[in-house]
Formats: C-alpha cells, sequence, structure tokens
C-alpha cells in the first residue's frame, strides 16, 4: 500500500526591483536564460500580438495595481499555474511509486524533459499518451494500403493538439528536405517495434529450447541410452517365509500336539527383518557364497559395478539395493527380493537368506527358554533335597528312640486315666466306711492301702511319661521331636509338589515359545531378466529432470521479479 504524498504547493516567484514602470508591460526573461520546459510552457502561454490579454486563473497572483505595496513582482503565467494545477490533481490521484517511475520512464522514451515524476504524468497525457498502459493502442496498428492511407488512419489515431509554427533558420540556402511525414515515421517506427517484439519473441522461443533441450532432453536421452544398451540385465528372485509359533503345551497337556498354532508377533517378524537388511547378515552372504565378489565382476556395468577393494560401507549401500525385504503385518508374510546378475546365483543369495532367517528365528526365544527351564529345574532340586533331609531325620528318630514315643504316651494315659477312675472309687468308697460311726476297721484299712497303692501306680506312670527309657529325653520331648520332623517333612512335600507344578509350567511356556520358520514360496531361478525396466526409467528420468528444470525456472523468476521490483 502506497501512501500519497503530504507535500504542500509552494509558487516560487522572480523577485525584480521594484519601480514605477507596470509589471504588466515589464519584459519577462529571456527565454534562453529560463529551464526548457519552463521556457516552452512560457512560450505557448505568451500571448500573440495585438492579441487580447490572456484572463488570469483563479489562483493566479493578483495584479500590481491590486497587489499591496512591496508585493510587486514578476507574475506566475497561466500555463504555469495550470502545469501546477494539474499536477496537484495528479498527486492526489494516489499513484504508486512503481507507476511514477513507469511514467518517468516512459517520458524518457519520448524524449520529454520531466520536473518531476508527477510532471512526468503530466506531460505523457497532455501529448495523449497512457503512461500506465503496458502496449501502446499505436503497436496495434498496422498500416493498409499505400502511406497516406496509413498516415490518415495514424493521424485520426494520434491525439490533436495545437501545433504553433516553428522558426525556420534562413542560412542562404534552399534545399530539399529529407525530414518525412510524422505520420509515415511513426508507422515506420511501429513497424520497428512490431518487428523487434517478433524478433524477441523468437530470440526468447529459441533460448528456452536450447534450454530444454540442455537440461531436460540430453539427460533424458543419456538415461534412456545407459537403460538400454549399457545396463546390465539383473535377474531378481521372488520368496515369501512366515514365522509361527506353537500354541499349544507341552506333554503336561494331553491336547497339546492337537492344539492349531498361530503367527508369531510383529516383533519376531520386525526383528528378522532387520537381521536381513543388517550389514552383520552381508558379512555373512559374502563369506558364505562371495556377494562382493559377484558384484566386482567384470561382465557388471561400470554404474552397478563395485571396485575389488571395496570398503564394507560401499558393499553394503549395493547390498541395500540388490537385497529388498517387506514385511506385510496384516498377512504376517515376509517378501524377499534378492537381485543378482545372474539368475542361479540369485537363488543362491535367497536359499542362504533364508537359512540365515531361520537361525535366527531359533535364537530369538532361546535364552529366554533356557532362562525359565534352569531355574525350574533348580527350584526342583533343591525342593527335593529338603524333602528328603526331613524324610531322613524323622526316620533316624524313630530308629534312636527304639519305640513310637506317641503310642507308648497313648497308652500311658490311658492307664492313668483308668487308674485315677479307680482311684476315685476307692475314695468315694473309704469316705463311705468313714461316715459311718462306728466303721469297720478292717475294711476302712483295706480302703486305704487300695487308695495308697493307686496313688503309687500313678505316680509311677506319670513318671514313666515324663522319663525316657534312655535317660536322654522324655517322652514328651521325643513326642515333640517327631512331631516337628512329619511337619517338616510334610512341607518339604509340599515344596516338591509346587516345584514339580512350576518346572511343568515351565516346559509348557518352552514350548509354546518356540518358533518355526515356514517357507511359503520357495525362491526359484527367473529366466529372463527383470531390471533394468528401460521404458518406465526413462519416463521416470524425464519427469524427474522436468520438474528439476520448471523447480529452478519458478525460482529464478520469482527472485528476478523481487529484485527488479
Amino acid at each position: 500500500m502506497t501512501t500519497k504524498p503530504k507535500a504542500r504547493k509552494f509558487r516560487i516567484k522572480r523577485n525584480t526591483p521594484t519601480s514605477d514602470t507596470p509589471t504588466d508591460t515589464a519584459a519577462p526573461a529571456a527565454p534562453d536564460t529560463m529551464p526548457e520546459p519552463i521556457a516552452a510552457r512560457a512560450a505557448q502561454a505568451r500571448p500573440p500580438a495585438g492579441g487580447p490579454t490572456p484572463t488570469p486563473a483563479k489562483d493566479a497572483t493578483p495584479s500590481p495595481a491590486d497587489a499591496p505595496p512591496g508585493r510587486a513582482g514578476a507574475v506566475s503565467s497561466a500555463a504555469e499555474v495550470a502545469g501546477e494545477t494539474d499536477i496537484d490533481a495528479i498527486r492526489r490521484e494516489g499513484l504508486t511509486g512503481r507507476q511514477l517511475r513507469m511514467a518517468r520512464r516512459v517520458a524518457q522514451k519520448h524524449d520529454l524533459a520531466p520536473i518531476s515524476d508527477f510532471d512526468a504524468v503530466r506531460l505523457l497525457r497532455a501529448k495523449g499518451i497512457d503512461p500506465f498502459e503496458r502496449s501502446n493502442m499505436l503497436e496495434l496498428v498496422v498500416p493498409q494500403g499505400n502511406g497516406a492511407d496509413g498516415a490518415q488512419q495514424l493521424g485520426r489515431i494520434e491525439t490533436t493538439r495545437t501545433q504553433l509554427p516553428q522558426t525556420v533558420p534562413a542560412d542562404g540556402t534552399s534545399l530539399p528536405s529529407t525530414e518525412i511525414s510524422p505520420a509515415e515515421r511513426r508507422a515506420r517506427e511501429i513497424s520497428d517495434i512490431q518487428r523487434e517484439i517478433t524478433n524477441r519473441r523468437r530470440r526468447k522461443l529459441g533460448l528456452l529450447l536450447v534450454r530444454l533441450a540442455f537440461f531436460v532432453m540430453l539427460p533424458t536421452i543419456a538415461a534412456g541410452y545407459y537403460f538400454y544398451n549399457v545396463a546390465t540385465p539383473m535377474y531378481a528372485t521372488n520368496s515369501q517365509f512366515l514365522i509361527i509359533q506353537s500354541e499349544g503345551g507341552g506333554g503336561a497337556s494331553p491336547f497339546g500336539s492337537i492344539l492349531p498354532t498361530q503367527f508369531a508377533n510383529s516383533a519376531d517378524s520386525i526383528a528378522t527383518q532387520a537381521y536381513l537388511q543388517s550389514k552383520d547378515a552381508m558379512l555373512r552372504l559374502d563369506r558364505d557364497v562371495g556377494f562382493k565378489d559377484h558384484f566386482s565382476d567384470e561382465t557388471i556395468d561400470p554404474i552397478q559395478r563395485l571396485e575389488p577393494d571395496a570398503t564394507n560401507e560401499e558393499t553394503y549401500k549395493t547390498y541395500k539395493k540388490n537385497v529388498k525385504i517387506g514385511y506385510d503385518p496384516t498377512e504376517g508374510v515376509i517378501r524377499l527380493e534378492v537381485i543378482a546378475g545372474d539368475p542361479n546365483i540369485s537363488a543362491s543369495f535367497s536359499e542362504s537368506l533364508i537359512k540365515y532367517a531361520e537361525e535366527r528365528v531359533n535364537n530369538l526365544s532361546k535364552q529366554k527358554r533356557e532362562d525359565g527351564m534352569r531355574d525350574a529345574l533348580a527350584g526342583f532340586d533343591i525342593a527335593q533335597k529338603k524333602r528328603r533331609d526331613a524324610q531322613e531325620a524323622l526316620i533316624r528318630m524313630q530308629v534312636e528312640n527304639g519305640v513310637d514315643p506317641q503310642a507308648e504316651i497313648v497308652a500311658i494315659r490311658t492307664q492313668i486315666t483308668t487308674y485315677e477312675g479307680m482311684l476315685i472309687e476307692k475314695e468315694l468308697e473309704l469316705a463311705a466306711l468313714l461316715d459311718n460311726a462306728r466303721p469297720n476297721r478292717a475294711k476302712v484299712d483295706g480302703a486305704r492301702g487300695d487308695v495308697r497303692r493307686l496313688q503309687v501306680q500313678l505316680e509311677k506312670l506319670k513318671e514313666k511319661m515324663n522319663s525316657s527309657t534312655t535317660g536322654e529325653n522324655s517322652l514328651a520331648e521325643q513326642s515333640v521331636r517327631l512331631q516337628l520332623a512329619q511337619t517338616d517333612l510334610a512341607a518339604a512335600d509340599m515344596v516338591l509338589q509346587s516345584a514339580q507344578t512350576a518346572l511343568d509350567q515351565a516346559r509348557t511356556e518352552a514350548g509354546r515359545q518356540v518358533r518355526y520358520l515356514t517357507v511359503a514360496v520357495e525362491p526359484v531361478a527367473p529366466q529372463e531378466p527383470t531390471y533394468p525396466r528401460k521404458f518406465e526409467n526413462t519416463i521416470l528420468a524425464f519427469l524427474i529432470f522436468a520438474g528439476i528444470y520448471l523447480m529452478l525456472s519458478l525460482t529464478a523468476s520469482i527472485l528476478r521479479e523481487q529484485v527488479t521490483s
């Protein structure tokens, strides 16, 4: 957005010495001392001799008769005031800087001498020329018929304006003039301009064709020549394989062998794909079947050929271009394409890579399966050892004691209970005899003897229960130790049973984690070359070069427009 210039209008007057002579009779400045545009406008505004005095413009300076004292001086002509008025009107139009620069260039092209950009617009409009048109209407006029008819047509188009008589210097000679009429000169200029435009368009079209031939056609022809005549035919061997895992359990499940299998998870397939695309697989393939030696053969074209002393990085770039692996997660299939200069070698490379993939699949869960089985076996061995120790301790105690302490304690407790019942009966019988006023002495003594003997027997039984036959531990202690040994044996049995269950589960999980590689499509050596695809590659090269040229040309055009704007 361009803002309008905010400049005030100032009128500059020429100060002359004050005299009694009226200012309207004062001689104007000589045309030789004025600037050329101002002198021309002053000559046009000068009234003819004997003619009426022109009426001053509305904004003209008042006459000296009406002016106050001390303001006498030169008065601006009507042409100057009209020019300044036109410039003010043009300034109020809000023209952009680019339009003003264009107007100045057009004015210079028409041999005009404007004072400013706005004056250039005014002078061009005064001559009937639109400074903002990209193509002048006169350029589209083609003279028809003879020169007089063309001149008449050009005379109709040309804007009419007043032509003042020109002074012809009299040098004493009267020769025929070599000047041609303005109409014929304009028609010749228009014809020259049209011819120049035609030549310029042809030149630009020729340059465009040269650039297209150099940047697009020549590279495309070179690429097509390489694909059709130089490139070595390459043979591609395609194969497909899947990675599956067992869904059934191990030997612990009676239905493990009849349960179906399913595809392995995507992580296993992705890991296998990454391994086949790795440098490790490339080095192993080179050691086994000579990958580098095959692509260093002289029969392969120089672009696809490897140097005999090529590094592993260069060989790996060739490996990635000629070994293409894709994984389909929806079907779980890994597709392998191996490209080589010989069909049998291509099939050999493919078989070797499938073998490497199978070994890698077998090793994916090997460590996990071995760790699980090792831990389960170690726990089972520990449980068996503890149970054996508890069982040996129980047997040792039974052998050392000779008898079963628990059974003997039960027998002694049974006798004690019996004797205690008999003691109670004898005590009741003695109490009944003593309740008589004159009890029978013999019966009382007999009852007392029975009570005493029963008490002695009970003490012996209790002492026997609290002491051992060997004199080391009592029967109670032996019974407690025997119960603890039996409890340890029972706990060891439970631990052994848990270890056995864990071992069975580990075996089941190990069998479930086993991966299998199944080849769905076997690699078969092709009979016809697969690459290069001559026509498709040539068209692709043409599109690539054309796109590059188009992007570069658009970038250059945008930069040129930004610079010249």
